[in-house]
């Protein structure tokens, strides 16, 4: 509905970030109005764009590598909690254009899991309500850790997040650095802001007269590690220097 009223108010450009939910449905209601979508997902295999170095449509933008990232984030949550043999992994799986997509996903996680000696139950949540069930389970699964899956619905339920994991006190890590901010215990991900400033430079040069077909869809280049050391001190954690070392941003 909102793509189509863009549509009808004939824009010059069509900006979309969550992914590739809402880019489908900008590619659905118009095939001449230029499109930059961000964090794209398996865009060549969902039909948005014909090569990453190609698009040969009205869509082009950024890919989204935060899945890729997904195994370095479960690293770094063995990093901090080194005993644990269980960590947790919340996903909602309505975030996925295709049902393989999330397949591959938890087996890539696995797959990591696996390397680190851990075990993964994966926890699928579409609600609020199916979230605080989700945390409820931690103690019986015997969980030292969780990890929040990339997701739209996830991130804006950030504050539901840090209550939940601290009322369990199981050190949880996000993609999104607003996590840490408002009290969680850690984030890596893709730099948001500078993802907008790498958006906003395709849609001037669009604007200039360049078309989305000839733009290559590009990978972010920013991350950003971020830890809060007043929540790992109520976590009875401490942080370990490689990781200090690392981050971007340090809480206290």
């Amino acid at each position: 509905m909102l793509a189509a009223d863009l549509v009808s108010r004939k824009v010059d450009v069509i900006v979309t970030y969550a992914g590739g939910l809402p880019a489908r449905a900008a590619k659905n209601a118009t095939s001449t109005i230029p499109i930059v979508a961000a964090l794209l997902a398996d865009a060549v295999a969902g039909g948005l764009v014909a090569s990453l170095a190609g698009p040969g449509g009205n869509l082009t933008g950024f890919s989204n590598i935060t899945l890729e990232m997904q195994p370095k984030r479960l690293e770094l949550l063995c990093e901090l909690v080194p005993q644990a043999t269980v960590i947790a992994l919340l996903v909602n799986p309505d975030n996925w254009n295709v049902e393989q997509f999330m397949e591959q996903y938890i087996r890539l996680m696995q797959e990591a899991a696996h390397a680190k000696g851990v075990q993964l139950p994966v926890l699928k949540v579409r609600t609020e309500g199916e979230i605080d069930t989700a945390f409820a389970s931690l103690g019986e699964l015997q969980a030292g850790g969780l990890g929040v899956s990339p997701d739209p619905f996830l991130d804006s339920r950030f504050r539901q997040l840090v209550a939940l994991a601290s009322r369990y006190a199981v050190p949880t890590i996000s993609v999104w650095r607003g996590f840490p901010a408002a009290g969680g215990l850690i984030s890596y991900g893709i730099d948001d802001e500078a993802l907008l400033r790498q958006i906003g430079i395709y849609a001037g040069r669009i604007l200039k007269g360049e078309r989305p077909a000839d733009l290559p869809v590009q990978q972010p280049t920013t991350f950003q590690l971020v830890i809060n050391l007043e929540t790992a001190k109520a976590l009875g954690l401490t942080v370990p220097p490689s990781i200090l070392a690392r981050a971007d941003e340090v809480i206290e």
